[in-house]
């Protein structure tokens, strides 16, 4: 008798964790790294401003981000380091760092981050986006399809301004410089103004994978920022209270598009 209520209370605990579990739907985050401006012409103003955020950019939920360990820029194939001019601001009681940079030349500034990692118990792994975004400035477009060098990264194949709405999207995912067949990319909308409503929580998150050769194809339906986050499993483990934990490392591209 005993053993028959042992096992009657096993199994209703196991429909309880199922029918729960089942209920809870963990959304997607971002690293966002997002400039005033996309495009600067003669007549912009030549200083822009960037904000660096971690962020799910449907909901408009943030999560604190630490000071990165790297933030810079690539322009014409120079890297130029940026981490110390970042500035700490709280938004929702969370971190999130802005700065300002001068554009002195024409040409595409590929504008990067790689946080420092994020430890995140419901997915119980750390999670690092190596976040990227491409400015042009005054009309000469050189730059915006090189490789950063970070160890997992978006390589756009389609030029990544100047895009309307609707146009197709296309990148190749890449880590540690080789292209990653099927890669899964989830496609997320930054709704700035929360004006945007889904009619389903599957709707907050699009998820699209790549071909053979970590191509992936997206069309933008609205005007705004779109991120693409190819996620994948590092090799290397990271330690949480002695134990070894995976690491989540996503390539992170955002690009704007506008109505015509």
């Amino acid at each position: 008798m005993k053993n028959l209520r042992l096992k009657i209370v096993l199994v209703f605990s196991l429909i309880v964790i199922f029918l729960f579990g089942s209920l809870i739907i963990v959304s997607a985050h971002f690293g966002m790294v997002i400039p005033s401006d996309d495009i600067i012409s003669k007549e912009d103003n030549k200083s822009i401003s960037l904000t660096v955020q971690f962020i799910h950019p449907m909901e408009g939920d943030y999560m604190d981000i630490v000071k990165p360990a790297q933030f810079g820029v690539l322009v014409q194939g120079k890297k130029i380091d940026l981490l110390n001019t970042l500035q700490e601001k709280k938004i929702n009681d969370c971190s999130t760092w802005e700065t300002n940079y001068q554009i002195k030349r024409p040409g595409d500034y590929i504008f990067y981050v790689e946080p420092q990692p994020y430890w995140e118990p419901a997915e119980d792994c750390f999670i690092i986006h190596y976040t990227k975004v491409i400015v042009n400035a005054l009309g000469l477009e050189v730059g915006w399809d090189e490789e950063v060098g970070l160890k997992t990264e978006i390589i756009p194949l389609t030029r990544p301004y100047g895009l309307w709405t609707g146009n197709v999207f296309q990148g190749i995912v890449k880590v540690k410089g080789e292209a990653v067949p099927y890669a899964e990319i989830e496609v997320e909308y930054y709704n700035q103004d929360g004006k945007v409503k889904w009619p389903a929580d599957t709707m907050i998150t699009q998820v699209i994978k790549a071909d053979q050769n970590g191509v992936f194809t997206y069309a933008m339906p609205k005007a705004g920022w779109w991120g693409f986050a190819a996620l994948n499993e590092d090799e290397e483990k990271i330690k949480q209270n002695g134990e070894e934990k995976s690491v989540e490392i996503g390539a992170v591209l955002w690009v704007k598009t506008y109505d015509m």
